[in-house]
């Protein structure tokens, strides 16, 4: 009996135009095997929480503003292989996973269900006179809204990144006088440099692995208005947008909030807990 031979790859051209230079394309021509993605490690938040927990004023304040259940759920340790296999079939015309057992993608719902990040709501743009800013004009915003000002000519890169290493040692300084006696002006503050470790560490870290951009301090400036931004949906356009690069050439390295690539059973979301159990079974 003849058996028909398999065909591992697309059945047409039409749609899957970026094939030829898909990351899928070198695994099937004996590439990349024993490449796993990864990503550098960002661990200032994560470290800063380690030993410590947020005053209740301060918690109140993340809470009021939508970002606290990041930190209740807290860091979660990474499958790479399982990453590596899902950006491998990730499909950048479609932004969705092709699978043997359909398509699958992460939906605006999950990062919502999960995190708490709202889909809806403000478009986060940055407004045209900041993209002309210069980096004294920068470090002049943080110190307005923060209070500190690196004094390390290191700490900042470029007109608009700061080390996430210097806000981290600057909250170690500031953690042990937050509180109940602690002005609201300070907690706001501390608040904000909290908010800047998770952005640059944890929502939309870069593959430098260490840079946060002050450019988010335009709506870090209102606390009481991050609730009316679409935090979920930048958060996923961000996280799509680095799957696209990872699957394409041979890069070794992705950025994202990658988390939403791992929840496992339970997790509340039958599309992406599904794809999960998908690869347990491989």
């Amino acid at each position: 009996m003849d058996v028909p031979p398999v065909h591992p790859g697309r059945l047409s051209d039409e749609l899957l135009v970026l094939q030829g230079d898909h990351r899928s394309a070198y695994v099937w021509e004996g590439e990349l095997l024993e490449q796993t993605l990864h990503a550098r490690r960002v661990d200032d938040l994560w470290d800063f929480m380690r030993g410590r927990v947020f005053h209740p004023r301060v918690v109140q304040r993340l809470r009021d503003i939508g970002f606290y259940r990041i930190f209740e759920i807290g860091r979660l340790q990474l499958d790479w292989s399982l990453i590596t296999a899902l950006i491998e079939r990730w499909r950048p015309e479609m932004h969705t996973f092709h699978l043997p057992i359909g398509e699958a993608t992460i939906m605006l719902q999950d990062i919502e269900v999960l995190y708490g990040l709202p889909g809806d709501g403000l478009a986060i743009a940055l407004p045209q006179y900041m993209r002309s800013m210069l980096r004294d004009q920068y470090l002049d915003l943080l110190q307005q809204f923060t209070g500190f000002r690196p004094q390390a000519e290191t700490a900042a890169l470029g007109a608009s990144r700061m080390a996430l290493t210097a806000i981290r040692q600057h909250l170690e300084i500031l953690h042990p006088d937050i509180t109940g006696e602690t002005d609201d002006l300070h907690i706001h503050r501390y608040t904000r440099l909290v908010l800047l470790l998770l952005f640059g560490g944890v929502l939309f870290p870069n593959t430098s692995g260490n840079l946060v951009s002050l450019q988010f301090l335009h709506h870090l400036q209102q606390l009481d208005d991050l609730p009316q931004y679409s935090w979920g949906a930048v958060v996923l356009a961000y996280l799509y947008r680095n799957m696209c690069r990872a699957s394409m050439g041979t890069q070794s390295d992705v950025c994202g909030f990658l988390p939403l690539l791992q929840f496992g059973p339970g997790s509340g979301s039958y599309r992406c807990s599904h794809l999960y159990h998908h690869y347990l079974q491989m």
